[in-house]
């Protein structure tokens, strides 16, 4: 799953439980159904965890015109002293699969079929999405 900096789904893929995230990220980047702006004019940052530090992880969004901001494997965690400088980003992902997971249809998959239940996931994100932009008074 990918989503914007507030929480909002952008794309969604399904796969197996075996098949690693990096496999997944070049699928998963083309299922974004949302315009994107061109990387030229308005350059667009691509927040990554540590299981995509490595080549295919960084070679797959270069060649979609992201700027990576992938946390290297070994890197020690910086310690903060003071006032943090920027919000925390991966809560942001976890968080909208905590919606997902109050759907009972996703968080049980009844469906034997993976196209149903992809299109379960989908409806779920875009009943997410139009709550979120009925709350802010755009519909």
């Amino acid at each position: 799953m990918i989503c914007d900096q507030q929480g909002g789904a952008l794309g969604v893929t399904i796969e197996a439980a075996n098949v690693h995230d990096t496999k997944l990220l070049e699928q998963t980047i083309e299922a974004i159904v949302v315009g994107r702006p061109e990387p030229e004019k308005h350059p667009q940052h691509l927040c990554l965890d540590a299981g995509y530090d490595n080549p295919t992880g960084h070679n797959t969004v270069a060649c979609h015109k992201y700027i990576a901001h992938i946390r290297p494997l070994r890197e020690e965690k910086p310690v903060l002293r003071g006032k943090k400088k920027h919000k925390p980003r991966r809560w942001v992902v976890e968080r909208l699969m905590g919606w997902l997971s109050k759907c009972r249809a996703i968080l049980v998959r009844y469906d034997k079929n993976a196209f149903n239940y992809l299109g379960l996931i989908q409806f779920a994100c875009a009943l997410f999405w139009f709550r979120r932009l009925h709350r802010m008074g755009l519909t």
